[in-house]
Order: structure tokens, then sequence, then C-alpha cells
């Protein structure tokens, strides 16, 4: 059918923020050790993260632990989100003079305005809102028991753990690498927010995602970008309201500015995975259709184990990705392997 267009009219976009800070860089951090099932896909190599917990104070352990079990890392980000803080010790003066209705409120996830209302009654102990919640974010892995933990908790209890395990991450992990991680966080930051003199928010956000494109929606007008070194090569995403929240993995070019030798982290990646002939096999199966990991271990005739271990590379460069079980391939980001290789080749 062909179309004549009598709109001048273009094509509503949403606007970027870019925001680095030490304080993002510790949630995350958090966020990282306590998470057992993609600790190994990260850049930093499991062993390192095994000396570091073995280095860490009983106190901080403690609280981890307290972590991964509450999944409090979520706390963490959503104060964040709701105050600016611009030190540790003034995270923690917000924490402070936080109602607990307030606290619990923001630490609640947000689902979607309709379903606002439930969350401001959940902050105020209506166990009728937790449990429309709990039905809301029941396709979530972790949601459910979170909006439980948080509507009982003990603010007091919560409010100390919260500040505790901040505080002691920051003196014990963050403190001795303050400057250089400060350095990268920024110099990327910096370099993102030239590249959107350039190109179209869209392109950007695909660009420090790896390949993840996300269209305007009606109900987002910003989305924030929070450069993070901790947890390369994964880009976490999270929503807030009027907001769509990426917090990326900081490139190579950051860390070492003048090396133009060194590839960017994503096209590594993208060339480990594809280096293999079993993960080629899977690329090729889910550019046929989508499939279950059943499914990919009966083709390949392969281990479960071993099939689950090649889809976490493949899902780290960004090339697969999974809804509900299903495994598709992320055929915009394989597209883009030529033209990133012709990018760094002529840097």
């Amino acid at each position: 059918m062909n179309i004549i267009s009598s709109t001048s009219r273009k094509r509503e976009t949403y606007s970027i923020q870019i925001e680095s800070s030490l304080l993002w860089e510790s949630a995350l951090g958090i966020a990282a050790i306590t998470n057992k099932q993609l600790i190994d896909t990260l850049d930093k190599p499991a062993n390192d993260w095994v000396q570091l917990r073995e280095s860490l104070s009983s106190n901080l352990v403690e609280e981890l632990s307290y972590v991964e079990e509450n999944n409090t890392w979520k706390s963490l980000l959503q104060v964040l989100h709701y105050r600016k803080c611009e030190s540790f010790e003034e995270f923690c003066l917000y924490i402070d003079q936080l109602a607990e209705e307030e606290l619990k409120y923001i630490c609640l996830p947000f689902t979607g305005n309709e379903n606002q209302r439930d969350r401001k009654a959940a902050s105020k102990g209506s166990s009728d809102a937790v449990e429309r919640l709990k039905k809301e974010t029941r396709e979530n892995p972790f949601f459910p028991e979170y909006i439980e933990f948080i509507s009982v908790v003990e603010i007091s209890l919560f409010k100390n753990h919260i500040k505790n395990v901040m505080k002691s991450w920051y003196l014990e992990v963050i403190r001795k690498d303050e400057s250089q991680l400060t350095r990268y966080l920024q110099r990327d930051a910096q370099m993102k927010e030239q590249l959107l003199e350039k190109i179209q928010p869209e392109q950007l956000v695909e660009m420090v995602t790896g390949g993840r494109s996300y269209l305007p929606e009606p109900s987002i007008k910003t989305v924030l970008l929070i450069p993070q070194f901790i947890y390369r090569p994964w880009t976490i995403e999270a929503d807030i309201e009027g907001t769509k929240v990426f917090y990326y993995p900081i490139s190579n070019e950051s860390i070492s500015p003048k090396d133009s030798f060194t590839p960017n982290q994503f096209l590594v990646l993208k060339y480990k995975a594809l280096g293999d002939e079993a993960r080629l096999k899977m690329i090729k199966l889910l550019y046929q259709k989508e499939m279950t990991l059943q499914e990919l271990t009966d083709r390949l005739q392969l281990g479960k184990s071993t099939v689950h271990h090649h889809l976490k590379m493949l899902k780290a460069a960004k090339l697969v990705f999974s809804v509900g079980g299903t495994y598709s391939l992320h055929k915009t980001s394989l597209s883009l392997v030529e033209n990133e290789l012709e990018q760094f080749l002529d840097a």
C-alpha cells in the first residue's frame, strides 16, 4: 500500500540524561557480589570476587548476606533515584530523615502508573495492596518476595542495614580506587554527552547497551543512562516514574583513552561468543526460530548444563536474549558486528 504523508510533524522521542556517581557504582557492586547466578559472567574474574569477599570484614559479609536474602540492592538503587546525593554521608542523612511510609514507598518497585495507588497503599500497610502488587509482578523472579519483605520489614533495622552496607562497601572496596573509578565514570559520561550531539537518542541507547533497541513509549519522556564499571559487560534495565533507566557498562575507551588498539568490550565479547562451533550452531538454530533450553539441548545433543553455559556467553555478548524460558537471537546486535569492527579498525 502506498501512503502519502500530509504532516510535517516529527516522530516524538525521549530525551537522554546521563549521570555518573560512585554511589551508583557502590550499589551495583553490592548487587553484583550477591548475584551468584551472574557473577561468573562478569568481566571481573570469579576468583577475584572470591578473594574480594574473603577480604571483607565480618560486618560487611553479614550485611551482604542480608542483601542476598532480601534483594535490598534494589532498595539502594530506588533510594538513589529519589535523591541525588553528592556523598555517602549525604546518602545516610537522607535515609535518617525519611519517615517509614515514605521510605517503603520509595523502595517498592514502580510497576506502572496504573499501580501507583496500590504502591502507596502498600507503603501504608495495606495487605490487600501488597497482594495485588505481588500478583502484578509474579512474572518477575524476585519482585513478589521483595515486595512482601518491604511491606513487613522493621524500619529502624532496615535503615541501619541500608546505611551500613553502603558505608562499609565504600570504605572497604571503593575508597582505595576512588580517584580512578571517578575518572572512568566521568570520562565515559562526557564521551556519551558528546556523542549525543551527533546521533539520535535511540541510536545512543542502542550503542551503549550493545544493541538493545528501545523505542519511545507514550509514558516515557526520559531515558536515564548511568555508566558503571563493576557490572561489565551487563546492562541493567529498570523503570521509575516517567523514566527508563539503563545502567550500562563503560567502554574500554573510557578506561584506556590513549590506546586506540584496545577494542570495545562488546566487540570482544561478540567475537569470543561467535568463536565456537557449538555456539555458532545455536546462533543458526535461533536465527530460524525461538527455542527453549530443552529444544536446544535436544538439537545439539549436548548436556543441558553445557548448553546453558553457552547461552550465558551469548547473552553476555548481547547476541541472545530470553523471555519466559524461550531464547531468541538478537538480530540487531548480530548485524552490528561488522560495523563495530570497522569502527575499531578506523579509530
